[in-house]
């Protein structure tokens, strides 16, 4: 088993991380960030499968979707075609997550969010707002704001598009597309630039 998830994970995670890949037979690959997903599982045309990580992540985020797509596999070895985050997929991801949550694997700033978002997880770690921040160390990537820094009615690039930031509706902003005067939700933890014409 290719063993490269090391250094992308924390150092304590390691043996359980091991036992689930021993435990379950799959092939794991380290991809190029993706733009829509953080990873992602699929049964492959030779009935093996496959579970893929963005390499951009850091090792909290990258551990906690290492373990999301892991779940997805479980899922399907144990109940077959179901919804893919339904009751079934939650049940086995926060099974499978409780050795993780401990303070010597994740760090006491990010562990009640933690807590809080595996009650009932979500399709995306990003859905969880106060998760999303906490596992990014509260900071935007280099040369980007959280649109939630953003002034009212100041513009912003996002995708190669400006924007103009509006309201906030209960957890996302209504933003003003310059070009096609479209309005759209962006969620407040979204990572963007900051416009300078």
């Amino acid at each position: 088993m290719n063993t490269d998830y090391i250094k992308f994970i924390p150092l304590k995670s390691m043996p359980f991380v091991q036992f689930l890949i021993d435990e379950h037979s799959f092939d794991l690959f380290i991809v190029n960030q993706r733009a829509t997903k953080h990873g992602d599982f699929r049964k492959l045309p030779s009935g093996r499968f496959q579970i893929t990580v963005n390499n951009n992540l850091n090792k909290y985020q990258f551990l906690l979707t290492l373990i999301h797509e892991i779940a997805h596999h479980v899922t399907h070895q144990k109940f077959g075609r179901v919804q893919p985050h339904g009751q079934e997929w939650k049940t086995v991801f926060q099974h499978l997550m409780l050795p993780f949550i401990h303070p010597e694997i994740y760090p006491k700033e990010i562990l009640p969010y933690l807590a809080t978002y595996l009650k009932n997880p979500k399709a995306s770690t990003d859905a969880d707002v106060n998760l999303s921040l906490a596992l990014k160390g509260f900071s935007a990537d280099s040369g980007k704001h959280f649109i939630f820094d953003i002034p009212f009615g100041n513009l912003f690039e996002f995708k190669n598009a400006i924007y103009k930031r509006g309201n906030k509706r209960r957890t996302r902003y209504e933003c003003l597309n310059m070009h096609t005067k479209k309005v759209y939700l962006f969620n407040q933890n979204a990572e963007v630039k900051i416009y300078n014409s």
